[in-house]
């Protein structure tokens, strides 16, 4: 079994890519957002030592439970705190996932255990994973796509895409570079080729 991490800018189609494995291919698929918030639920140690960081506000919602936009809210203001929930939340979803790879291969059911995270490469899995998969599209059609899809403003996704890791960087970092630029057909061509070299 393969454990391949999957990275990209925000508008690349991580999402497309993803569903086209999970049709195609025998493999299990890990979003890390996912990890982390059941990782985040109230009861666990993660939720209690993030809650019990110095926050302006309370991020427990009525039901209990983490309010996650505020939370991210409040981390993008300030640094410190940003610093420090990926300090306790990084370290608690590598353990987790590097737990669930670990069950999967024993079981030998799947060809491919695939991850994915925008931040694989600052977060060390380079070191982890089998091979590194860096999603691609160029700048104007993730433009499009955010507008789109999440009704972003040109302005926003210039933002959002100049704070995140440049393409030089990310193909730097990658073992595998899939250009998502096309549509499903071309990207699903080259999954194929790739996986079965």
């Amino acid at each position: 079994m393969k454990f391949i991490g999957i990275t990209g800018g925000i508008g690349a189609g991580k999402s497309t890519v993803l569903s086209l494995l999970k049709e195609n291919f025998n493999c299990r698929i890990l979003l890390a957002d996912e990890v982390a918030a059941q990782l985040m639920m109230a009861g666990t140690q993660c939720f209690e030592a993030v809650v019990g960081l110095p926050w302006p506000e309370s991020i427990v919602g009525t039901d209990g439970q983490i309010n996650r936009p505020l939370m991210a809210k409040l981390m993008f203001a300030d640094d410190n705190l940003r610093e420090s929930v990926n300090g306790i939340v990084h370290p608690a979803v590598e353990r987790e996932v590097l737990n669930q790879v670990e069950e999967e291969r024993k079981k030998h059911n799947i060809e491919y255990f695939f991850f994915e995270a925008a931040l694989l490469i600052e977060c060390g899995y380079g070191k982890l994973v089998d091979e590194m998969w860096y999603i691609y599209a160029d700048e104007e059609i993730r433009t499009k796509r955010l507008m789109e899809s999440r009704g972003y403003g040109v302005e926003r996704i210039k933002n959002t895409i100049m704070s995140q890791r440049s393409d030089a960087s990310f193909r730097e970092h990658a073992d595998r570079i899939i250009d998502n630029s096309g549509d499903k057909e071309s990207t699903l061509a080259q999954l194929k080729t790739i996986l079965s070299d």
